[in-house]
């Protein structure tokens, strides 16, 4: 049988990685690490799940749907509430929402400010 493997970290490439924690940290309440820098910055959750956003030079955001830029990566993300409620608020905090939201209204496609698509959902 093969070992278990537990997820530890999710790391996001972008232009600005504190920019990119600082928008992730108001959207989920997850703790800054305390190691963040201009290179690379990162999220701590409670159960030791860390995300990193690292400084890649001339980092071109994705185009989702279309595949000029592929996406790499989609995070999902549950919410309580109201998830028009919360997309409002991501909206204030900089996401972007794309036109194409093929699971609506169950689940909305928005993006970071750095362009990588992410899901919302009711949870």
């Amino acid at each position: 049988m093969p070992q278990r493997m537990r997820l530890s970290a999710i790391t996001l490439d972008c232009p600005d990685p504190l920019a990119l924690a600082a928008f992730y940290r108001q959207a989920t309440a997850l703790e800054p690490h305390p190691k963040s820098d201009v290179d690379f910055a990162g999220l701590n959750r409670e159960d030791g799940l860390f995300i990193g956003f690292q400084r890649v030079d001339r980092y071109r955001a994705p185009s989702w749907p279309g595949q000029s830029v592929p996406q790499q990566l989609h995070l999902c993300f549950e919410v309580e509430g109201d998830l028009e409620e919360a997309e409002a608020r991501l909206l204030e905090l900089g996401a972007g929402r794309l036109n194409h939201q093929p699971h609506a209204p169950r689940a909305l496609i928005l993006t970071d400010p750095a362009g990588h698509p992410f899901c919302i959902t009711k949870g």
